[in-house]
């Protein structure tokens, strides 16, 4: 992809919109749509809603697939959060990003992240803002065993990068392979000491939504 098929960064930002996934069955954990979990007593879609908004984001997007009518009755209690389903979620994950991003339209930085997030925060949220540069990709990293950065989520898209992302989704992939081709765009943020980065994807990864931290 070159850079022409980029679209030209705005020369001023406004606080960027939220996205979120939330359009997963959730078939590995099988406790139905990861979105209804319950995190010390809320609904996994607003703690992560609520983490983008208080974060920094102007509203909040939340696509919708599995479980739709139930996740958006959640999302309907938060005046600032909208949602946006997606017919073709079974597709994967990229499906629900360009959904997404489609609903929010050109011109708008757009901050990503997928709902199974329990240890997301709005003090990660508003590290990642600080730290973007206009015209690039920010995205929070955690240390690993070896002592390296592994990117993870919430990942910061520059208004000039969506329309990108948007095309190299794919199945289940979302932005990644762009991420992983642009990587010299790709600005880090450690957030080591805030979360762990970990997601929700087996059954034994549960206890996750019943750890005090």
């Amino acid at each position: 992809m070159s850079d022409a098929s980029i679209d030209a960064p705005r020369p001023a930002a406004a606080p960027p919109v939220g996205l979120l996934l939330a359009a997963g069955a959730g078939r590995r954990l099988g406790r139905g749509p990861k979105a209804l979990l319950l995190l010390r007593g809320v609904p996994l879609v607003e703690h992560v809603a609520r983490a983008l908004r208080e974060g920094g984001c102007a509203e909040v997007v939340v696509v919708t697939g599995a479980g739709a009518e139930r996740v958006g009755s959640v999302v309907d209690k938060m005046p600032w959060a909208r949602t946006e389903q997606n017919p073709r979620w079974r597709e994967g994950m990229g499906t629900s990003l360009r959904t997404g991003l489609a609903a929010i339209g050109p011109g708008r930085d757009v901050l990503v992240t997928p709902v199974d997030r329990p240890g997301m925060c709005a003090a990660e949220v508003a590290r990642v803002l600080a730290a973007h540069r206009p015209g690039g990709i920010t995205a929070a990293a955690h240390r690993v065993a070896s002592g390296g950065l592994r990117r993870g989520h919430p990942v910061l898209f520059d208004a000039a990068w969506t329309t990108a992302a948007a095309e190299a989704a794919h199945a289940d992939v979302g932005a990644r392979d762009l991420l992983r081709a642009r990587r010299d765009h790709v600005q880090l943020v450690d957030c080591t000491d805030l979360d762990d980065g970990a997601d929700l994807d087996l059954p034994e990864d549960l206890w996750r939504l019943d750890a005090r931290g």
